[in-house]
């Protein structure tokens, strides 16, 4: 450029003046060379011999990352917080948490040597399950068993190795046909959108599948719905009437059991999100939820034919397991205030005879209709009072009272024993009995066991012969059909024990109530014949529920070429196999000393006593 100062030097390869450099350092500057690198290699000397505790450091630096790098509050006391800083510090603790997550402990999962291990890059990888469990939970020598758990009864491999082949056939089929809908349709190959989950295809059978395909070693399966679970699970831009039952124990409860089993926070995440969708039919005078809420709006509303509008029993009632646990693994108390007011308002009303109605109205508090039952409309609720107990390693004292005192009143008031020799429990509608007996109430031979035997008393005699009594009650309704299925409800009359009279009892919708009490009750008492009338089902399931799309229910047990509803429920994927599969597999396979099992299958850590409950 014209008039442009010329530099004083010109610049020779990168950027070193021509003018700097000189043949040979002066004795100074050599001195002065010398004494920092002796200074560098001193200090590298005592950090490699005195400082070997670095990297855990830096781990715990890693870990506590969020609260290490978030400002301190600003506010004082009686002073309101700006909520521009507090959003945007909520914010910041967001996208800390989540460029933490890769120090996130995850046990290691004990695997058969033949079997892959789960790898994607999403994946939080397995590090030694007796580091960094919390004060209050018991270090252990080995960690749970997830899989694998061979019998050594060779019989018992062989049929369980059928069952996981009924997995593959039922999933690879829901992959291929209706993949991201709630359930398939296996006769027609198409998807299905269960009622319950409104019309969206919030792929129910995935979420419902997955602890199943993890127990069985099934990973590649495994990884595609994860995958899938990352990517498409969101009900932010959904409008979606859902059931705040339905949701709660197969996508709150799979999402907390795969959270427990994995260590992966995503679903943790997701099951806050859930759970937060439902939260909105909690907001009643009582406490006590309605059982419909939009995912989008949050209006909520019961269902109409429900004696006036009542919230269920069995719906309302079950929601403390998973509400309680997600409390503690995210350590937001919310969670747990909900399900806590419920149990405040059951045990304070009057109960006739000491039985609890299926009904209750939520604004005034007071019982609906009076019927009462073991199984539709009131089932769950009494599993989920025993239940509550065990989870928290027997420390909920409270729900194992409530659940004596109602299984004392079922006892005296509804157990009854047929003509011929059959125990079931019946239905009471206004101080009268109705003599049948549901499908669904046929858990009960496996949950009288369990209460029984966690806790000896002096109904321990009198509960297992009606534990062992309702499970061969329910076998029968089983073996007395065509196609050794059974049916939806049965009844006992003059004529007929253990039989459905009406066309609308006689449909089977692969139901898992029965092959559950099978499950436990050869865990409690290693009886054979459970094992036994096990895979009977097995081989009914495949003579009249297989199709080339898939398994279907049938509409009439009763006949010897039924006809097919066209409907593989997500149950039988969360629980019917995934029972089937335990019952022929080695007692530590999700022991019961470790695990209990919510109402769809989904097995959740007992507090203190498994290092997977990961509490926050």
């Amino acid at each position: 450029m014209p008039g442009a100062i010329i530099p004083q030097y010109q610049r020779l390869g990168s950027s070193v003046p021509v003018s700097v450099i000189r043949r040979s350092l002066r004795p100074r500057e050599k001195c002065l060379i010398l004494l920092v690198f002796a200074t560098l290699g001193i200090v590298v000397f005592w950090a490699f011999f005195y400082l070997p505790e670095y990297g855990k450091v830096s781990y715990q630096v890693q870990k506590a990352g969020a609260d290490l790098l978030l400002p301190p509050s600003e506010s004082k006391h009686g002073e309101a917080e700006d909520p521009h800083k507090r959003d945007d510090i909520e914010k910041l603790k967001i996208r800390i948490e989540n460029d933490s997550e890769k120090v996130l402990d995850k046990p290691e999962v004990k695997r058969d040597s033949t079997e892959r291990s789960f790898n994607h890059p999403e994946v939080i990888q397995a590090s030694d399950p007796s580091k960094d469990l919390g004060e209050n939970l018991i270090p252990r020598s080995r960690s749970p068993m997830l899989n694998g758990g061979e019998d050594r009864d060779d019989k018992s491999r062989e049929r369980r190795n059928v069952v996981k082949k009924m997995m593959q056939h039922a999933w690879e089929n829901y992959e291929l046909y209706a993949w991201g809908k709630n359930e398939l349709r296996p006769v027609t190959k198409r998807g299905h959108s269960a009622s319950i989950f409104g019309s969206a295809s919030l792929g129910a059978s995935i979420i419902d599948g997955m602890d199943t395909l993890y127990i069985m070693g099934m990973d590649a399966e495994f990884q595609k719905g994860r995958d899938w679970i990352a990517h498409n699970l969101n009900l932010d831009n959904v409008s979606a009437d859902l059931s705040v039952f339905e949701t709660n124990i197969r996508f709150v409860g799979g999402l907390l059991t795969l959270f427990s089993f994995t260590g992966d926070s995503m679903y943790k995440d997701k099951a806050v999100h859930i759970a937060d969708k439902l939260l909105p039919a909690f907001n009643t005078q009582t406490g006590i939820p309605l059982a419909i809420v939009n995912s989008r709006t949050g209006t909520s509303k019961n269902y109409g034919w429900a004696s006036g509008g009542s919230s269920i029993l069995s719906e309302f009632g079950t929601l403390h397991m998973e509400f309680t646990y997600l409390s503690d693994i995210t350590g937001d108390p919310k969670y747990r205030e909900k399900v806590d007011r419920i149990r405040d308002v059951i045990k304070k009303m009057d109960k006739p005879k000491g039985l609890y109605p299926n009904y209750i109205h939520p604004r005034s508090g007071k019982w609906g209709q009076a019927h009462m039952s073991l199984g539709a409309l009131g089932d769950s609720f009494y599993e989920y009072l025993l239940k509550a107990w065990l989870q928290s390693n027997k420390q909920d004292v409270e729900a194992r009272i409530l659940y004596d005192d109602a299984m004392q009143a079922i006892t005296e008031h509804m157990v009854r024993t047929s003509q011929g020799g059959l125990i079931y429990v019946s239905d009471m509608k206004f101080d009268r009995l109705e003599h049948k007996m549901d499908h669904l109430a046929c858990f009960a031979g496996g949950l009288y066991g369990l209460g029984a035997k966690t806790q000896h008393n002096d109904q321990f005699s009198r509960h297992m012969e009606i534990a062992e009594g309702i499970t061969n009650t329910c076998h029968e309704s089983y073996s007395r059909s065509n196609t050794k299925l059974g049916p939806e409800s049965f009844r006992f009359t003059d004529a007929i024990e253990a039989k459905a009279l009406k066309s609308t009892e006689k449909y089977y919708i692969l139901r898992p109530e029965t092959v559950e009490s099978y499950m436990i009750m050869w865990r409690l008492t290693k009886e054979q014949k459970y094992r036994e009338w096990g895979w009977e089902v097995v081989q009914a399931l495949e003579r009249h529920c297989k199709v080339e799309g898939g398994y279907t229910g049938i509409k009439n047990v009763y006949s010897d070429d039924p006809q097919k509803d066209d409907v593989q429920q997500s149950f039988f994927l969360a629980e019917t196999l995934k029972y089937l599969y335990l019952l022929f597999s080695d007692d530590n396979l999700i022991s019961l000393d470790e695990w209990v099992f919510n109402t769809e299958a989904h097995p959740l850590p007992i507090k203190d006593v498994n290092p997977y409950y990961r509490a926050a």
